[in-house]
């Protein structure tokens, strides 16, 4: 119990550090880069993403999955991941008072490898959770998944692969980032643009409270408020497949211009509305922490939304 608490406290100071460095009221406008410094430099020899795809796959999915956790950590991640995009949410007060909130977001989906050849790869609650954690973030909400798609600056067009036990294998994963990055080029979108539509999310809910071992999924818009993943947790916590991707959302969020930790957004019963669609979620830090420890089967494996 003392080492769960003391972890937990962890979440919490990862969230005040990155406060600390971004003092400034007017940062929320461009996102500063204070807020990815916590993110280790990618190493020069660090493997590409076509190259994990060879590498990893005559592996099992639980050694593929700890390949995945070690090189993000490591920092082996494209550089157009660490310039983060601003999103803003609007609502009122209780007196009727307007408030603004931002989120600073990657533009894109986690990935592994160098911005010349990268893989949008999905992974485990676990892993999303711990790197999140590690880099000064937390995964979104359902709404906030909704407002990222709204403002995105290029919409990209769900392309379902036909479902079956293949869906977790490193060749699904490949032909999905391929045609994925044929939309992107096609739209002639620069990396680091903000763009959506092109993997569900992994989201906190308060449902994860009552599923415990469940990861809950969300998203793959073909338009504003049109997802085709409605929120689910009916997958097991270490489930994942080529459809999946976790998109990061700073520790620091603006709250009318002034930085604030998103914990405290999300426990605040006024502010959590605007950013989430259930209120408040309950006990943030302790529902992360939690949320990875057991997995109670992998759900429904061949199907797009389930």
């Amino acid at each position: 119990m003392r080492r769960r608490a003391s972890r937990v406290a962890t979440f919490v100071a990862l969230a005040a550090s990155c406060l600390a460095a971004v003092a400034t009221a007017d940062a929320a406008a461009s996102c500063p880069q204070a807020l990815t410094q916590r993110i280790p430099a990618r190493a020069p020899a660090a493997e590409t993403g076509s190259e994990f795809v060879r590498q990893t796959a005559p592996l099992s999915e639980a050694e593929r999955e700890k390949v995945i956790a070690a090189d993000l950590l490591a920092g082996n991640l494209p550089e157009f991941l660490r310039h983060l995009k601003p999103v803003t949410l609007r609502g009122r007060l209780p007196r009727g008072e307007a408030v603004e909130i931002t989120l600073c977001v990657t533009p894109d989906y986690l990935a592994l490898g160098s911005d010349a050849d990268f893989l949008r790869v999905p992974m485990g609650l676990s892993t999303a959770l711990t790197t999140a954690a590690r880099f000064g973030f937390v995964l979104p909400t359902p709404r906030m998944v909704d407002a990222i798609y709204e403002q995105a600056d290029i919409h990209l067009r769900p392309q379902p692969l036909p479902p079956g036990p293949a869906m977790r294998s490193n060749a699904y994963y490949w032909e999905h980032q391929q045609r994925v990055q044929k939309q992107r080029l096609a739209l002639h979108a620069p990396l680091g643009t903000l763009i959506a539509g092109q993997k569900k999310d992994l989201v906190v809910t308060n449902r994860l409270w009552r599923k415990a071992g469940r990861v809950a999924i969300y998203g793959w818009h073909t338009g504003a408020g049109a997802p085709i993943q409605p929120l689910s947790t009916v997958h097991g916590a270490r489930y994942a497949d080529y459809s999946h991707g976790v998109r990061l959302v700073s520790a620091v969020a603006y709250v009318d211009g002034r930085p604030r930790s998103i914990f405290d957004v999300l426990g605040d019963p006024w502010l959590a509305g605007i950013v989430s669609d259930e209120g408040p979620i309950l006990r943030l830090a302790s529902l992360i922490q939690a949320a990875p420890a057991t997995d109670q089967g992998n759900g429904c494996t061949i199907t797009v939304a389930c």
